[in-house]
């Protein structure tokens, strides 16, 4: 049943504090999603130096969490990609601490990726990031933990969380064409502050791989967990929104 304001479903979104890439992206990809609201919650991630370098700072994230909860979404979902260096696990314990503190199913982006590779077996993969080489090095070895063989990548060296939002478009587009040349079984796009999301679905069509972005992936998962259909969304965001959850 739609509110006064017309809206029917709601996302609770978790993003981090330098980040000005998820809410632009978010805000674009619901003009075609208008029944869903998005409301949002910061917690601290600034700099070059993360002061939770092997964990996430459950307080602070379970802080955001239960102000979200007030909101009364039907997920709430960490727009965040540093799973994919401490490892899956730790989302999987973020979710179930959210949503034992909130009674609201939870979601984030490694676990999303891990859903959609699960679901296509890729086992090659090309890595698009903007970081620097010591922390694309971290996201290749614990990717290989998953059985995944990162055939080609490609990283800009930056280190501060703002910066990566500075990576013009066309520079992300080229970093795709580059590892697409390796013909990996997908390309992954991964820092949720990097403005590859625009870049995606345009990448697909001249590669015919599918590409896969930080950003939006959370966003899909959280969608469909609160049974919205995605797939218009998927000419203009990827064929990732094509897909189920199943």
């Amino acid at each position: 049943m739609a509110d006064a304001m017309g809206f029917t479903h709601a996302l609770g979104v978790i993003t981090p504090s330098a980040n000005v890439v998820v809410e632009r992206v978010t805000a674009a990809l619901m003009a075609g999603a208008s029944a869903v609201s998005t409301h949002y919650a910061r917690i601290g991630v600034r700099g070059a130096v993360d002061p939770f370098p092997d964990s996430y700072d459950m307080e602070g994230m379970l802080s955001a969490a239960r102000l979200l909860a007030d909101a009364k979404p039907d997920v709430i979902l960490w727009n965040g990609s540093k799973g994919g260096v401490i490892g899956i696990d730790h989302d999987r314990a973020l979710v179930a601490a959210i949503t034992e503190a909130t009674g609201i199913p939870a979601t984030t982006s490694t676990l999303a990726l891990d859903a959609v590779f699960r679901a296509t077996g890729v086992a090659r993969l090309g890595l698009v990031t903007p970081y620097a080489e010591g922390y694309q090095q971290r996201l290749i070895a614990r990717f290989s933990t998953w059985g995944l063989e990162t055939v080609a990548e490609s990283h800009l060296g930056l280190t501060d969380n703002l910066s990566y939002a500075s990576a013009p478009l066309a520079t992300i587009a080229a970093q795709v064409d580059v590892v697409a040349a390796a013909k990996p079984d997908a390309i992954i796009t991964w820092c949720t502050n990097y403005a590859a999301a625009l870049v995606v679905a345009e990448a697909e069509r001249r590669h015919g791989i599918p590409v896969y972005d930080a950003t939006t992936l959370p966003l899909w998962s959280a969608l469909r967990m609160a049974g919205f259909d995605t797939a218009p969304l998927a000419p203009r965001w990827g064929t990732l929104f094509a897909r189920s959850l199943s």
